[in-house]
Formats: C-alpha cells, sequence, structure tokens
C-alpha cells in the first residue's frame, strides 16, 4: 500500500511540474511569437530607402518648423540598482530652439535659443548658463540630445541603416565622428508613419542606456517666447564652462 501510494504521489508530483513547466513556458512562448512576428514585419531599408526618408522629413520640417511632445524616460545607469525615471514635455523649432521640462521630484527646465542654454533647477533655485555656437563638445551633445527632434542633415553626422516595420521605421544610427562616439555608441530611432519620434534608445560607451518614449506629438505652432528663459529673482547662476 505504501508503494502504491509512493507511486501516485510520484506521478502528483511529476504531474505538478509538468504543469509548471507548462505555465512558465506559456509567456515564453508569447514573446517568442511576438519578436519573431516583428522580425517578419520588418523590411530592411536600402541607402536609396533611407535618403528618401530623410527627404520626407526635410519636408515636414519645412512645412511645420516646430514641434512639441510629451515624453517619458528611463536612464539605466551602471553605478546604480535602479533605473532613473522622469518625465515631461519638450518643445522645438528648427534648426536648433528647444524648451525641455521634467516633472515630478528632481524638476528642470532646459531652455535654448540657439545661442545659449539655461538649465534651471527650481528646488535649488540654481541655474547653468552656457554659451553656444563654438563648435564645442556642448554643441554636439545638445545636437545629439535633439536627434529625435531635428533629423536635418543627421546623415552627416551618423551612419544611418533601418527597416520599414508596420506602424513607422526603425533607425540605427552609429556615430562617424570620434567626439560623438566619446558621449554614445548608438542610437535608435523609432518614428511613426506620420514622421514622429515614438521612442529613443541612447546607449553610452560607458553602459549606460538612456531610453525616451514620446506620446501626444504635434506641429502645431509655438510661441517664440517658450524658448526664452530668464532666471526668477534670488537664483544662483553658474557658468560651468566659462563665459
Amino acid at each position: 500500500m505504501r508503494k502504491l501510494f509512493g507511486l501516485v504521489g510520484r506521478d502528483l508530483r511529476a504531474r505538478r511540474r509538468i504543469s509548471r513547466t507548462a505555465r512558465r513556458s506559456v509567456p515564453t512562448a508569447i514573446v517568442f511569437y511576438f519578436v519573431f512576428t516583428a522580425l517578419a514585419h520588418a523590411d530592411p531599408l536600402s541607402p536609396g530607402d533611407v535618403k528618401n526618408l530623410l527627404a520626407r522629413i526635410r519636408e515636414k520640417r519645412a512645412e511645420a518648423p516646430q514641434a512639441q511632445a510629451d515624453f517619458e524616460e528611463e536612464k539605466v545607469v551602471h553605478l546604480l540598482n535602479k533605473p532613473i525615471t522622469s518625465s515631461g514635455k519638450v518643445w522645438f523649432q528648427a534648426p536648433n530652439k528647444f524648451r525641455r521640462e521634467v516633472k515630478g521630484n528632481s524638476p528642470s527646465v532646459t531652455v535654448s535659443d540657439g545661442h545659449q542654454l539655461w538649465i534651471y533647477y527650481p528646488n535649488f533655485k540654481s541655474a547653468e548658463h552656457y554659451s553656444l555656437g563654438k563648435r564645442s563638445p556642448l554643441d554636439a551633445a545638445i545636437a545629439t540630445i535633439n536627434t529625435a527632434l531635428n533629423l536635418e542633415n543627421v546623415e552627416n553626422t551618423f551612419q544611418i541603416t533601418g527597416a520599414k516595420i508596420d506602424n513607422g521605421y526603425d533607425l540605427e544610427l552609429t556615430p562617424r565622428s570620434s567626439s560623438t562616439k566619446r558621449m554614445f555608441q548608438m542610437f535608435r530611432l523609432r518614428l511613426n508613419n506620420d514622421l514622429f519620434a515614438e521612442r529613443t534608445e541612447m546607449l553610452q560607451p560607458n553602459g549606460d542606456r538612456i531610453v525616451t518614449t514620446y506620446s501626444n506629438q504635434t506641429r502645431a505652432p509655438v510661441a517664440g517666447s517658450t524658448f526664452d528663459f530668464t532666471p526668477p529673482p534670488g537664483t544662483e547662476i553658474t557658468t560651468p564652462l566659462g563665459r
């Protein structure tokens, strides 16, 4: 009798193991299904296709040189156990004006009129001021940050490959210059069929990764004052790179 119960017990345990394995395999199967489905619907772009796509983007920019969107961002820093998340809104006007407001516990406002850059930290009542247009690493960094919103002459700075997907385009940008390579190794950009940026992923040389997703994109006009900034009274102002 004990042997019979032992056999039954082993059989039940075996069935439970099979059941658990099957349950674990279901999510895995679903993941593989969607991955392979996505790959099946991704058609590589030829160099000519990339050139034509960039021309279409320039046409859109010429028709409406301004853009704005909400964003959510996740920074994976190799020295930290958990990613840093933030959200906010960004405004852009070609060729080089932008405003980026980050909300939450660590708010900040970054504004550039194309000639100067302000970064304001409301919690600390402090601001950093930078002069632009000197072909410095800072100019290159800002151009990189705005790549998702401004693809003007992007092929001069990056080698571009990509694929057509069901709902838009996936592009991979690899820096050409050594100065840009020091800031990041690779930049992935997803555009929807309206040629709005939906997602970017930046991989930095130290392994850090920044993923930004955009929503509520529009090319509606933006007031010129959006790109002006005057520090509030009592703000401590620093110029980290000098005047």
